[in-house]
């Protein structure tokens, strides 16, 4: 089992910045993917940027250019930074962490761009 907590989500202007954090705890396997997915009412839940343990990383074309995804992988936890955001930013944001061990979700955290 592996266990996410997230932090870092709420409310912000267009343009603004927000960094979002999920830490994973438990039976994790030395390679694994960690990454971000955006919910919104009626829509399926899309990944935003993804990044494996050691390089490769993906992003949705939309957030291309102004989202980051870094990883400290000493403490089992992935960071999305979030430049020049939009209302069509704005959603639930899940972390997920999947590895040939299993492939879990967190609880989501909200963040809501807005003037």
């Amino acid at each position: 089992q592996v266990q996410l907590v997230e932090s870092g989500g709420g409310f912000v202007q267009p343009g603004g910045s927000l960094r979002l954090s999920c830490a994973a705890s438990g039976s994790i396997a030395s390679i694994n993917t960690m990454g971000w997915y955006r919910q919104t009412p009626g829509k399926q839940r899309e990944l935003v940027a993804s990044r494996i343990t050691f390089g490769d990383t993906n992003f949705a074309d939309s957030v291309k250019g102004r989202f980051t995804i870094s990883r400290d992988n000493a403490k089992n936890t992935v960071y999305l930074e979030m430049n020049s955001l939009k209302p069509e930013d704005t959603g639930v944001y899940f972390c997920r962490h999947w590895s040939r061990l299993g492939d879990y979700w967190g609880q989501g955290t909200q963040v809501t761009v807005s003037s």
